[in-house]
């Protein structure tokens, strides 16, 4: 029988992601992104080629993740809106990539950090209308973004 040792940090973060609402969802891929760029960054500043491209193109898996979880229908314009910052932030990231600078990579993550404090006070709401009892339409917010 050949059982693998039980990793608590992992077991904590996949309990912390399946129990997340979709508002922290997204915060934790804004995260997620941020460090990988955060780390990108400095591998530009040592010059380490491969960290480089490692941490953009994880950056870019969660840009990639955040554009197929839009939902236009129910997200309308804010949808549309938000496709269109990802795609900016994504040629940022291979422009990036490319020429292994770190002048994109900064406008990738001021983008990210707005848009990550937005999210924030949106699942604070969320949170405070549930607490109240209410529900998400009922507070006025659709996390359909």
């Amino acid at each position: 029988m050949n059982r693998q040792k039980s990793d608590p940090a992992k077991n904590y973060k996949t309990a912390q992601i399946k129990t997340a609402s979709q508002g922290r969802l997204i915060i934790m891929l804004y995260d997620g992104a941020i460090t990988f760029i955060t780390t990108a960054i400095n591998a530009v500043h040592e010059k380490k080629i491969e960290q480089i491209h490692h941490n953009i193109t994880r950056a870019q898996d969660i840009i990639t993740e955040l554009m197929t979880s839009l939902n236009f229908e129910s997200g309308g314009k804010i949808a549309q809106d938000l496709l269109s910052i990802y795609i900016f932030i994504n040629k940022q990231l291979i422009e990036a990539n490319i020429k292994k600078t770190d002048a994109p990579l900064h406008e990738a993550l001021s983008l990210l950090r707005g848009l990550k404090e937005s999210w924030e006070k949106i699942s604070e709401t969320e949170s405070a209308a549930r607490n109240f009892g209410r529900s998400d339409t009922e507070s006025g917010i659709n996390l359909a973004g």
